[in-house]
């Protein structure tokens, strides 16, 4: 038996605009009512109309330590800003107000928050794509920690940290970052795309979007081999624990095989996990309609190695040769295919499709997080499973900055946020929640 569920989401908001730069957006978490009423019976010859319900009730703006703004802007070429208690952080120096406006200049934390992992207390953790950082943020937003990934992480440019991913701001589309990539470290925009916790909620994983620079990054044929790291968050500050090599998915793109790089992770066991892998620039508002690419996969850790150590991990350590050879020695996941987004038998059920019309029910190209219900009360493996596509800021009646800031974006296009929900059986021993 199907039941109907309703409960509250929580939806990160991304901090750019993909065509026209980035800008002082305070990145924030949106809260949601959500509504699930299953439709079974569901035909292609008699679809279902919408069978999900959102309704929206508040949102987070995320703070520095002191209290300031975190920003969307992208962070600078080099330097750091300092919190007593912290790691030194990324940077964002920005004139006028930011937006291309009058205003002071200043200094804040750039934040491109990819995933969330709520606390018990209310408090919540945050990974960032810019730094990659992890942060943890009280419930009502304010800055408490903040985790540094090991150096082999860190983007370095002309022998010294970058944290820029090499994404002007909006006010100023000409400013260049030389060299455009790292040497070493997470290429632009590939940073820590994947968070989840166990259901104690005292371990943490977070999941590089693909390869280092140095592991064969730059490049869709060579990222597969992604950094999955695990943090004990019991105690502040939180302890880095472990580090295994994920082998993301290769598709073949109609010319080469390529990677999906991963949006997202969840947690379904302690040494298996979920991840959201997916293609890129195909789906609503882009030239390509069809994607070949969009699953939600298994991957297993179980037999892994743990390359946590000074050998992988200090400034220009290598898992991998730069055309993404793992190295001997080096045992990755084992990855399993799961669950296949793209399949018209399945989304025509529900008026929505992959490839063909530039209509509202085509995908949209971004599906960036996974969430967990149980059908009944999970001891069965039967569970309702929840993505969210980002829509990039693609609307022609946009507003930031408390609605003083008007854009439209240059594609025409009007993108709605879209959920799909799936019922699925887990692998046995799953306990996901």
């Amino acid at each position: 038996m199907e039941y109907g569920r309703s409960g509250i989401q929580l939806r990160l908001r991304a901090s750019s605009l993909p065509r026209v730069g980035t800008l002082n957006f305070n990145p924030r978490v949106h809260k949601f009512q959500i509504s699930l009423t299953p439709k079974p019976n569901a035909t292609t010859s008699s679809p279902s109309g919408p069978n999900i319900q959102l309704e929206y009730l508040d949102s987070i703006l995320f703070s520095a330590p002191d209290g300031t703004p975190v920003t969307g802007l992208d962070g600078d070429i080099s330097g750091h800003i300092s919190y007593l208690g912290f790691p030194d952080l990324p940077v964002a120096t920005y004139t006028g107000d930011g937006f291309g406006r009058d205003g002071p200049g200043g200094q804040r934390i750039p934040v491109d928050s990819e995933g969330i992992v709520l606390n018990a207390d209310g408090s919540f953790w945050i990974s960032d794509e810019y730094g990659p950082y992890i942060y943890k943020f009280a419930a009502d937003g304010k800055m408490l920690e903040a985790i540094r990934p090991p150096d082999a992480i860190v983007p370095i440019r002309n022998g010294t940290e970058s944290f820029s991913a090499d994404s002007p701001p909006r006010y100023d589309p000409s400013r260049t970052v030389t060299p455009a990539d790292p040497s070493t470290g997470r290429d632009n925009n590939h940073g820590f795309e994947g968070l989840t916790a166990d259901p104690s909620g005292r371990t943490l994983y977070a999941l590089l979007q693909a390869a280092t620079v140095q592991e064969g990054g730059l490049k869709g044929a060579t990222e597969r081999n992604a950094r999955l790291l695990t943090y004990d968050i019991s105690t502040s500050p939180a302890t880095y624990t472990a580090e295994h090599v994920i082998p993301l998915p290769q598709y073949y793109d109609g010319k080469k095989n390529t990677t999906a790089a991963q949006s997202e992770i969840h947690y379904i066991s302690p040494t298996q996990f979920l991840v959201l892998a997916r293609d890129s620039d195909a789906g609503r508002g882009q030239d390509e309609t069809q994607s070949l690419y969009r699953h939600a996969d298994v991957f297993d850790i179980s037999s892994a190695t743990n390359i946590r150590g000074p050998q992988y991990d200090s400034f220009n350590g290598s898992i991998a040769s730069t055309a993404g050879v793992l190295k001997s020695g080096i045992t990755p996941a084992t990855l399993c295919p799961f669950l296949d987004f793209n399949d018209n038998a399945q989304l025509n059920r529900f008026g929505v499709h992959n490839g063909g019309a530039q209509d509202a029910g085509l995908l949209n190209e971004k599906w960036e997080s996974l969430g967990l219900v149980p059908v009944n009360d999970g001891s069965d493996g039967e569970y309702f499973l929840f993505s969210f596509s980002d829509n990039d800021f693609i609307t022609q009646n946009g507003a930031l900055d408390n609605g003083s800031f008007k854009y439209a974006d240059e594609s025409g296009f009007d993108l709605d946020n879209q959920v799909l929900a799936f019922r699925v059986t887990l692998p046995m021993g799953a306990v996901p929640l």
